[in-house]
């Protein structure tokens, strides 16, 4: 028997974002195909996929920036079709471009982006105080935003989309083009404001990311093609065994082995070889004696944990042998 949540019987509804059978096509071509997701108060939600996999259209389409072909979508219990001015009203937006003036000062975007939320005169200060203090910048008030790095820049950015105090936030790759530093400080803000019941829902192609997200939702060719906790998608891929390989010659290295009986996927890694095997005590003397038949010396050749990305790229793999 179904049971009702607290927050139900109260009457708030869990969910911040619901998406039910989504689709936006542009002529003939479908860039979100019937996608079906929720995403409760307070979780960062991750949308991981390539460029071109249909997450900025999805994010653009909650937003209310976008139509839908097809479906249904609510954010913050408002439709996105029906109720588009409602839903930007009601939400932080953030892209990698920033959405930043680089002409005027911290200061001057912070009171700007202010006045674009409608925040009461008498809350202004109070709000700006909180963004400089929150991004760091309370020494760089006056600087021109130009002039600022890409790291402080983004975090002026996140400050400005946050001063209405909304409860979701959407970021659509917004740690692209900055150094994993500024990366991994950005996301120290984000746990911080989801710990505040902020709902973040962000999109990104750094599989790494992923590791910082609540759940995540694996997007491939306009489809989610899974969705989970990051720790429950690597549970659910435990089957399949990751071989890291270290060799004299990389590209070599992946001629010699692709296409070669038992195994499964070979792909570089920063310089490094991923290989998946259904089974290492065999596969690991057999990659030995292929790549000394080619005079390739391997230098490491181990079984690793599978990364994010090892499972993304399994699971592209598997989407694409059946459309084959």
């Amino acid at each position: 028997m179904k049971t009702e949540s607290m927050s139900e019987i109260n009457g708030l509804n869990p969910y911040t974002v619901e998406c039910e059978d989504l689709v936006k096509r542009f002529g003939s071509f479908i860039a979100v195909d019937h996608i079906s997701f929720k995403v409760s108060r307070g979780e960062i939600f991750g949308f991981l996929g390539p460029n071109g996999a249909g997450k900025s259209t999805t994010i653009r389409i909650m937003c209310g920036l976008l139509l839908p072909s097809e479906g249904k979508a609510r954010v913050n219990g408002f439709d996105v079709a029906a109720q588009a001015e409602s839903v930007k009203k009601s939400i932080g937006y953030m892209s990698q471009r920033f959405s930043l003036y680089d002409d005027l000062t911290v200061e001057e975007n912070i009171a700007f982006f202010s006045g674009i939320y409608s925040i009461p005169k008498k809350l202004r200060r109070e709000r700006m105080g909180y963004v400089l203090k929150m991004a760091g910048l309370e020494d760089r008030k006056d600087t021109l935003t130009r002039l600022l790095p890409g790291g402080w820049k983004q975090r002026l950015a996140l400050g400005c989309a946050i001063l209405h105090q909304p409860p979701i936030l959407f970021l659509d790759e917004p740690t692209s083009g900055v150094d994993p530093i500024a990366r991994r400080e950005f996301w120290d803000i984000i746990y911080q404001l989801s710990e505040a019941s902020h709902t973040i829902f962000v999109t990104t192609h750094y599989m790494d990311e992923a590791e910082y997200c609540h759940r995540i939702a694996l997007m491939y060719g306009g489809r989610i093609i899974s969705i989970g906790a990051p720790s429950a998608l690597k549970e659910s891929f435990k089957a399949n065994i990751i071989l890291h390989l270290d060799s004299s010659s990389p590209l070599e290295s992946i001629k010699a082995l692709e296409g070669r009986e038992g195994i499964l996927d070979v792909a570089m890694f920063a310089g490094s070889i991923h290989i998946r095997v259904p089974n290492q005590e065999s596969e690991i003397p057999k990659i030995h004696r292929i790549l000394e038949d080619h005079e390739i010396h391997v230098k490491r050749l181990e079984t690793i944990q599978p990364s994010m990305e090892d499972i993304f790229v399994a699971m592209i793999e598997e989407e694409e042998r059946k459309t084959d």
